[in-house]
């Protein structure tokens, strides 16, 4: 009867240590995920709210929606952008996406105004040389005209 009682002893702390061991790979994917995910995205957050709490007027910006802007006046839960002379935008602070850097907002070309004009010389030339080519073709009927006519 003794010896049955430390056969049981002997199997529990057994398995003490098999209980211990088959909570390390938990542990492991538990570090894993906080420095591969966690860790990273917190830093972002805290640099996007740092940049966000730093707008100061004169900034360029884009706002989650995509609309590029000069800041012109900033309040503690508003931004007022300048989209387009005399346009102006009221946003919401936390809508700014990302700071761009000085002289960005000039140096993009409207794409609009040369895309129509091009257009139009493109449709210009166009009607050109279909008129140049019915004028063309008509010339020619009439010289077949005139041949046939001869014989």
């Amino acid at each position: 009867m003794l010896i049955n009682d430390a056969f049981a002893q002997a199997a529990s702390s057994a398995q003490d240590t098999a209980d211990w061991m088959s909570l390390l790979p938990m542990f492991g994917i538990l570090l894993l995920f906080y420095f591969l995910l966690i860790r990273p995205q917190a830093k972002r957050a805290k640099e996007q709210k740092q940049m966000v709490d730093n707008l100061q007027r004169g900034d360029e910006v884009i706002t989650n929606g995509g609309i590029l802007g000069q800041v012109l006046n900033v309040s503690e839960n508003y931004v007022i952008i300048e989209i387009a002379p005399t346009i102006e935008v009221t946003v919401l602070k936390s809508s700014v996406q990302t700071l761009l850097p000085k002289g960005t907002l000039k140096s993009i070309e409207p794409k609009g105004k040369t895309q129509k004009s091009k257009t139009t010389k493109t449709t210009a030339t166009l009607e050109n040389n279909e008129a140049e080519t019915a004028e063309t073709s008509t010339g020619k009927d009439t010289e077949t005209e005139k041949n046939s006519e001869k014989k």
